[in-house]
């Protein structure tokens, strides 16, 4: 078992390493301390009851949406510490019905933030308890904004990515959010006279 000492020395190296979290600060108000990923990450689980489920004993995909939302939500407020409101869901394609009496797991983590921003990326299991099987049944991108508590857009932390994983979040979010803007731009209304 390692001593104190080692355990210093351990942190240290970390710390001054150039892969260091301090410099994978990326996004956010550089006003605002940093978070990790880790620290708003939210797993929620859930079993499936008849009631939200078809004819055909699969749970209506708007309910596994309604999950999504709200876990993806969390997610967001706890990175902000704010109150989020969902401002975007890319597509969402059930890859597996999920039935009556699954115990599905939603686990959603911050990708990306903007300044008041926030990519959440959420991934959806089915476990069939008795048989021990587990399927992904769907993946969902949500972009959420900080509020203030005058309902007005509120600046975030900035966002450490300390991992390969996370950098790969991060750089994928990162185009998926300049594809949405460039996207938005396309679809303002225009003004003035019809010709």
């Amino acid at each position: 078992m390692p001593n104190h000492k080692s355990k210093i020395k351990n942190r240290k190296s970390k710390i001054s390493s150039p892969q260091s979290p301090i410099s994978n600060i990326r996004g956010g108000d550089p006003l605002l301390t940093p978070k990790r990923v880790s620290d708003s990450q939210v797993r929620l689980s859930l079993v499936m009851n008849p009631d939200l489920a078809n004819a055909l004993g699969n749970v209506h995909g708007g309910q596994i949406m309604k999950l999504v939302d709200e876990a993806g939500g969390f997610a967001a407020m706890k990175h902000a510490r704010n109150v989020a409101v969902t401002v975007a869901m890319d597509s969402m394609t059930f890859l597996s019905p999920v039935h009556v009496g699954a115990l599905v797991t939603l686990n959603a983590s911050v990708n990306w933030v903007g300044r008041t921003s926030m990519e959440v990326g959420v991934r959806v299991e089915a476990e069939n308890v008795v048989t021990g099987n587990v399927t992904h049944t769907n993946s969902a991108y949500l972009v959420y904004v900080a509020l203030d508590q005058y309902g007005q857009a509120t600046p975030v932390p900035p966002l450490i990515v300390e991992t390969v994983e996370e950098k790969r979040r991060w750089e994928q979010a990162a185009a998926r959010q300049a594809h949405r803007l460039q996207h938005a731009k396309h679809q303002e209304p225009r003004t003035g006279n019809a010709s």
